[in-house]
């Protein structure tokens, strides 16, 4: 496989904040096709790890590539969308309608005459229908649930049909019927398009019930692998107590 061809690379990957490791030699690829979970405790390095893998931070030794490119110089971003856990757009007053927030998600690069720039309408409408909001896309984002706010996020990622979707701790706050709605539509985004996922989670049913790889962190990779074969003794190691895993399928497939 080409190396432009490996969404996300982690080569020796270190980083530390005032001489202290948040991350330690991380070494693992996530390949394409996969929904590659990264799991671990809060103060684990999850989100640090997804930073460095966009190049919102460099490493501070080795090297972090997304599509084969050091990801903090990499300048393809339609090939990426990320949606974070929540925004402050979302939790305020804004007076904007799911539309126009979606519609966002056409603008690229760094250009700035691009907000004047009339969006692609009709890949606007596509990424509403595929993330389940098209029937809001009138509303204000106010108005909406936190399931809603997230959907519209994806949307928005969407817009650009990138082949990655980077998803920071995704259906925080949202309840059973929300998370579940959420996780038929990443699993159709992942099986049916072939977008590649990664989704950073704290949530080890949801893992093992939706991911097909897992890295599990705490600072250090302590398992990288298939889902099913995460064991105690790895859940152990990472939390710090022990840990029972209890497999509700006999056969460990995924829906």
């Amino acid at each position: 496989m080409r190396p432009d061809q490996i969404p996300i690379r982690f080569d020796e990957t270190w980083f530390s904040y005032d001489s202290e490791p948040v991350v330690r030699d991380i070494n693992f690829s996530i390949t394409p096709g996969e929904f590659a979970a990264i799991l671990g405790p809060n103060g684990s390095g999850k989100t640090t790890l997804m930073k460095l893998a966009l190049g919102l931070l460099k490493p501070t030794s080795g090297r972090v590539l997304l599509f084969g490119h050091p990801a903090e110089s990499f300048t393809d971003w339609h090939r990426v969308g990320y949606v974070p856990q929540r925004t402050q757009a979302t939790e305020s007053r804004f007076p904007a309608s799911v539309r126009e927030i979606v519609n966002f998600g056409s603008y690229s690069g760094f250009n700035p005459l691009a907000i004047f720039k009339r969006g692609d309408r009709a890949r606007v409408d596509e990424a509403m229908e595929m993330a389940g909001v098209q029937h809001l896309a009138s509303t204000r984002v106010s108005d909406l649930s936190v399931g809603q706010q997230q959907r519209m996020l994806i949307a928005r990622s969407l817009v650009r049909r990138p082949d990655l979707l980077v998803m920071d701790e995704p259906v925080a706050g949202i309840d059973a019927a929300g998370e579940e709605q959420f996780h038929t539509m990443i699993r159709r985004l992942n099986r049916d398009m072939g977008i590649t996922i990664v989704m950073v989670s704290h949530d080890i049913g949801a893992v093992m019930r939706e991911a097909t790889t897992c890295a599990c962190i705490n600072r250090d990779i302590v398992f990288h692998g298939p889902v099913h074969q995460i064991d105690a003794e790895a859940l152990s190691r990472l939390y710090g107590f022990p840990v029972d895993v209890l497999m509700h399928d006999p056969e460990h497939t995924h829906r």
